[in-house]
């Protein structure tokens, strides 16, 4: 009946046609602009041919639909809120023309059903899904909002307070709980789906399933009372408000939606939908939101690219050194099923690096993500050691031990003679070089860097990196070995700090030179945390451990003289000095003591504050500040970019979010200055430039500024009309 490259209709038995969807080339489906126009045609098809009993909507692919191709967004938002409204109206629709079918509709749903793929199974009039079906709304996670009737069909077929908690959390749900919430109406097998949708289209042409009541009922006004429904959404928005923070409005936006809408039919209920979408797709959150959405595919595809490149996967790996670090990895990689050696020279070091495992997998049973036997299992795959037996089988070691050039040398040497000549050594050092580290190995080719965060389990970044004689092949290994654990890899070349903290040191000098200048680092905490980040610097500092940072303090300001050697005494070394090294010392900044669950919680200081001598809140504004914690962090991500330590802006950007916690919703440092425009932010760093060399802007960074160049350029608006 129609034959397209995203989808076509075929007629079956008796009156009934199946719609199915199967995008050309691709593994997945997406609701692209060609899906949108073929649906289109699709139902021009359907309209025209009076004989069609049922509809049968199915996918030729594992899953149904993964959303909208979120990488057309850009185009579209870009060019303003009468051309998003315009982007909406054609699927908006299409999917009302599904629903106003003088047939009845049903859809099979299997793998992934998200976003627009959702609200395609909203329009339909029952939903059969597999047991491995995952569904949900993510909008409110790229600063949108449904826009295709998720929030006009979902409270009217649920409720209030389901749609409210599907659409604010952006979260996917199993099949169980959507089954349970009512977004569905069946489970079945797999195998089973495209019958089981069968019976249920006839059951609705015999009568028995009454479709059209359904539709009656997410084509009217939502069926409360006005008492009734002011309270569910002033409660929803309350508690929705209070989840997602001041700096993402989309959440509480679509609350707001939902409730302004309650009282209308769909088809007006859809354009106060389609009004709200429009004026958030086009703020700086949802740019930067969904700017962070591509550069993490991006990151994926190069991640998949170097894959490929490896002649093997990594089925059993090995840890240096167990302690909090190696137990973490050693945690993550059972966790994550490959299996793993955790070797120490003591048995003390071994039960430490069990006993980070151990909690860290009960935490998991604790929180019903996680079974007791395969928590068991995921046991079973770490196999400490105190000897280097069957080391001859790994593919892939991960060197964890103390951050001492020396120590390190010594043991990768010794490592290296008791593994295959294709295994790969990578160090987990945060500040040694690496070729530096290779220079001790026989066979440096297969070594580079593998430098995960603290904690591990939480931490999304690794970094790997390529010292000068690193191989391809040993890259691949380690970025397959990355991704097997379920991280982001960021490859980087050689340099001191690698990527994350060259930059990041710079930003708490910054900090530093404000607290020696007489600004209180509790209101520097305070500004910082207001502007996004998730803990001010001294905070930060806290946490990291302040002996660790005065170390790599000392190997950034050997490396970088020019920017970061101190005429000073910085605040962080008077506070080491005193003793104090943060939260694992029960003080620093901040003085810590454990809440019921064992976690520490920050307290003013008075023994820090009175260390740390008269500090003030009144002699720069907020802005001054953040101007003056920014701009190092910012020309120092210029110069890695300039000097090839890292590839792309959109892979330096995604190091900062995953690696140090930057505001998510300010898309990453390039990102946020592109936001502000490159002579915006050269003229927040003049006023400091005498200050030092970090407040001056690369030769690069000033040539933006002149012209007005941007590192992500302004996509242009593609697709058919």
């Amino acid at each position: 009946m129609y034959q397209g490259k995203t989808l076509k209709l075929t007629g079956l038995d008796d009156g009934v046609v199946e719609l199915t969807f199967d995008l050309e080339g691709e593994s997945v489906n997406k609701f692209s602009r060609q899906t949108v126009i073929e649906l289109e045609q699709a139902l021009d098809a359907l309209a025209s041919d009076k004989s069609v009993t049922g509809l049968i909507v199915t996918s030729a692919k594992p899953a149904l639909m993964v959303g909208a191709d979120i990488t057309e967004f850009q185009s579209f938002f870009a060019a303003g809120e009468q051309a998003v409204r315009d982007y909406l109206a054609q699927n908006n629709r299409n999917f009302c023309r599904l629903e106003d079918l003088p047939f009845p509709v049903v859809i099979a749903i299997s793998g992934y059903a998200l976003g627009g793929g959702m609200e395609l199974c909203l329009a339909c009039d029952y939903r059969i899904a597999t047991e491995d079906t995952r569904i949900g709304l993510p909008e409110t996670t790229l600063g949108i909002i449904p826009g295709w009737g998720g929030t006009v069909r979902l409270p009217r077929l649920v409720g209030v307070d389901t749609a409210a908690e599907w659409i604010a959390s952006g979260r996917q749900w199993d099949a169980k709980a959507a089954l349970k919430a009512g977004v569905v109406d069946a489970l079945v097998e797999v195998d089973q789906l495209r019958a089981a949708a069968l019976h249920t289209l006839a059951e609705c042409r015999a009568g028995r399933f009454d479709y059209r009541a359904r539709r009656q009922q997410k084509t009217s006004p939502l069926k409360h009372n006005r008492i009734e429904a002011a309270m569910a959404f002033e409660t929803a928005k309350s508690v929705v408000a209070a989840q997602a923070g001041r700096h993402y409005p989309a959440p509480v936006a679509a609350i707001e939606v939902m409730r302004e809408a309650a009282g209308e039919s769909r088809d007006a209920a859809l354009e106060i939908e389609a009004k709200t979408f429009a004026r958030l797709a086009t703020t700086p959150v949802a740019q930067a939101l969904v700017g962070i959405f591509i550069s993490d595919q991006l990151l994926g595809k190069k991640a998949k690219r170097w894959q490929k490149r490896d002649e093997q996967s990594v089925n059993r790996a090995a840890v240096l050194g167990a302690g909090i670090m190696g137990g973490g990895i050693a945690y993550q990689s059972a966790y994550k099923g490959v299996p793993i050696k955790m070797k120490d020279i003591a048995q003390k070091g071994l039960e430490q690096g069990l006993d980070e495992a151990n909690r860290l997998l009960c935490k998991r049973v604790e929180k019903g993500k996680m079974t007791p036997k395969a928590m068991g299992e995921a046991l079973n795959r770490i196999e400490p050691t105190l000897a280097y037996d069957g080391f001859d089988q790994v593919d892939m070691v991960v060197e964890a031990v103390v951050e001492n050039a020396k120590v390190k040398r010594s043991v990768l040497a010794e490592t290296e003679g008791k593994v295959s000549e294709r295994t790969v050594l990578a160090s987990n050092t945060s500040t040694i070089s690496i070729t530096a580290l290779a220079e001790a190995l026989k066979r440096p080719e297969n070594f580079c860097g593998m430098h995960f965060f603290n904690p591990v389990h939480a931490m999304p970044l690794v970094e790997v990196i390529r010292g000068e004689k690193t191989s391809d092949q040993a890259i691949a290994r380690t970025v397959a070995y990355a991704t097997q654990l379920g991280k982001k890899p960021v490859v980087v070349n050689d340099c001191p700090g690698f990527l994350v903290n060259r930059v990041l040191f710079p930003y708490f000098a910054g900090f530093a030179m404000l607290v020696r200048d007489g600004v209180d680092y509790e209101h520097i905490d305070r500004v910082m945390e207001r502007w996004g980040w998730p803990m001010g610097p001294a905070y930060l500092l806290d946490v990291v451990g302040l002996d660790t940072a005065v170390h790599a303090e000392q190997v950034m300001a050997d490396a970088y003289p020019d920017r970061l050697k101190r005429d000073y005494t910085s605040c962080t070394e008077v506070l080491f000095d005193a003793g104090r090294l943060g939260q694992k010392s029960g003080g620093g900044f901040y003085d810590y003591e454990d809440d019921k669950k064992g976690r520490p919680q920050k307290q003013r200081s008075e023994q820090a504050r009175e260390s740390l001598g008269p500090l003030s809140n009144e002699s720069l504004s907020d802005e001054e500040i953040v101007a003056r914690m920014m701009i190092p962090m910012v020309t120092e991500l210029v110069r890695c970019l300039d000097e090839a330590v890292v590839e792309t802006a959109a892979e330096a950007d995604m190091a900062m979010v995953y690696g140090t916690g930057f505001p998510p919703f300010r898309g990453g440092p390039l990102r946020w200055v592109d936001s502000l425009g490159p002579a915006t932010l050269k003229a927040m760093a003049q006023p400091w430039e005498s200050l030092s060399p970090l407040y001056q802007l690369p030769s690069s960074l000033d040539e933006r500024a002149r012209t007005e160049t941007l590192f992500y350029p302004a996509p242009q608006q593609g697709g058919e009309k």
